[in-house]
């Protein structure tokens, strides 16, 4: 094991004072570049970031946002989504971050849900998504197109003389994030994350042997900030560290080239999707011969090797693959880049203060660990590990176990302590790195007239990973045809997040079940 050290002591700090922090050691330095703001690119140096994520919380605790309180955030990245996520925890509250392609029933129930007081979002984000009726919500905010019943967001910048809250627990004890998870049944679950679990992990992954820090690096974050990686590895770091991030809103492989070039970014942490954009690129010469990257990342879905091979032969550029999960804040294990341990299959080995075990499924309730080499699923404990589901106690306790997280994913290590993931346990779908739950997919199937009874499962998928691939029952006065499966299709895109949809469906007479009624998906992705 060779990551025994943090880059820095993360007790008692929490997430705002170390940005802040870095706002005062560096204040002339860039923060933050956003290209695509209105009137052309925004460059926010560190001292006038300071004063914006000053004067934000100001405006929100004048507004009645208390501590404890919950307030959501909407929004493609941009400089004002950083804005709110430090500006909300400085004034005692905590962010929610909200898919922006979600529809309206998953908007209303993560509001919900979470009990925002509060949504930070954007006119057209917002245009006909109805948000009455919600018990806490008392105030939506857009920041840069109006929409009907909102409150300017740039109110809440004006000169106030509201004080901030001065914090009355452990940073250990609040809540700095609440990013919601997809699981494998029912809806999604807010994850608690402490401000000890954020700034662990990224003191954990810029400790000695693991993720380098540039002093003066820029990182290019096209990743969703939505999403605990673009959050908490790309976001947090660059800014705690005073490196400066340069915001795209989504990818988009021409622009992504030319800010690599224009911007002269050093850190670019990826999808393995993105990663098979970038290759192309450079395969036809399209790569900028004069970059400046030094360091690129792959996480969220497994990298095939070949893939990360090819990238190096055309860019002469290494990946280290990086594995985790919004429990962890996110990241448990990192790969290298220099031998012998630059194993493209495999995540490397853990950071710092992560402790693993591998136990064998088929003797999981002894808890007996799998021999070197043997399959098993991987069982964690460290500092980044989530406090809980929030208001859930009975699905906190079905993964955190007398300390240790139980991933459902199945792993095995070898000789030299490098980890590999070989299956998962869970039924979670990755579509391009995102997770899609295939019980959110069948609950929207179950409302067309049509489904007598239906199940989905991931398809393997060259560029995308995998996609959702519905088996479908249908009612007796309805007839197997190609519309009828562009309709379902249509039919569950219209209600949840497009990538959400089947990208299939089968008619089948019957969906396979055990005895206590639970779909037996292996038997489904046989019949692929």
């Amino acid at each position: 094991m060779l990551r025994t050290q943090l880059y820095a002591n993360p007790e008692g700090r929490f997430l705002h004072d170390a940005v802040l922090a870095a706002c005062r050691r560096v204040p002339q330095r860039t923060a933050i570049v956003d290209p695509f703001a209105p009137g052309g690119t925004r460059r926010i140096t560190y001292a006038e970031y300071g004063e914006l994520v000053t004067q934000l919380a100001q405006g929100l605790a004048a507004s009645g946002v208390k501590p404890g309180d919950v307030v959501a955030i909407l929004l493609a990245n941009c400089w004002e989504y950083a804005a709110a996520c430090h500006a909300i925890t400085l004034a005692g509250a905590a962010p929610t971050m909200l898919n922006p392609s979600y529809r309206e029933r998953e908007v209303r129930y993560q509001l919900e849900n979470s009990g925002a007081v509060a949504l930070i979002s954007d006119g057209p984000l917002v245009a006909g998504i109805n948000l009455s009726g919600l018990p806490h919500l008392r105030a939506v905010y857009t920041i840069r197109e109006h929409a009907p019943g909102t409150l300017d967001f740039h109110s809440l910048l004006r000169p106030c003389r509201a004080e901030l809250p001065v914090p009355d627990r452990d940073p250990k004890e609040t809540i700095a994030a609440l990013p919601y998870s997809s699981g494998t049944t029912g809806l999604p679950k807010g994850v608690m994350l402490s401000h000890f679990n954020l700034m662990a992990n990224i003191f954990q992954f810029h400790g000695p042997c693991s993720v380098p820090v540039y002093h003066d690096g820029v990182t290019l974050c096209f990743l969703p900030l939505y999403h605990i990686y673009g959050l908490n590895v790309v976001m947090n770091p660059t800014l705690v560290t005073g490196c400066t991030l340069v915001v795209m809103p989504r990818f988009e492989i021409n622009r992504a080239l030319d800010l690599l070039a224009a911007e002269q970014v050093t850190i670019m942490p990826c999808v393995p999707p993105v990663l098979n954009l970038l290759l192309q690129a450079a395969e036809r010469g399209a790569f900028p011969a004069h970059h400046a990257l030094r360091w690129v990342k792959s996480g969220a879905a497994p990298l095939a090797p070949e893939l990360a091979r090819r990238f190096t032969r055309a860019t002469g550029l290494k990946i280290a693959q990086g594995y985790g999960m919004t429990e962890a804040s996110p990241v448990t294990h990192v790969g290298f880049t220099e031998p012998p341990l630059d194993v493209a299959a495999s995540i490397g080995q853990p950071v710092a203060l992560t402790d693993c075990r591998i136990i064998d499924v088929t003797r999981a309730d002894a808890e007996v660990e799998a021999a070197c080499g043997q399959p098993g699923e991987l069982v964690m404990r460290g500092p980044q590990f989530m406090l809980g589901y929030w208001r859930n106690p009975q699905a906190t306790a079905d993964v955190l176990r007398d300390g240790w997280y139980w991933s459902g994913d199945v792993a095995t290590k070898d000789e030299l302590g490098l980890y590999y993931i070989v299956d998962r346990r869970k039924e979670m779908i990755k579509y391009k790195g995102f997770p899609v739950a295939p019980a959110e997919i069948e609950a929207a199937l179950l409302e067309h007239p049509a489904v007598s009874d239906c199940g989905v499962v991931g398809r393997p998928d060259e560029c995308a990973g995998e996609v959702p691939c519905a088996f479908v029952v249908l009612r007796e006065q309805f007839a197997d045809s190609g519309a009828l499966r562009e309709e379902l299709c249509a039919f569950v895109a219209d209600r949840i997040a497009g990538y959400k949809r089947p990208r299939e469906v089968r008619f089948v007479r019957a969906i396979p079940r055990n005895p206590s009624g639970k779909i037996l998906r292996r038997e489904l992705r046989n019949q692929l």
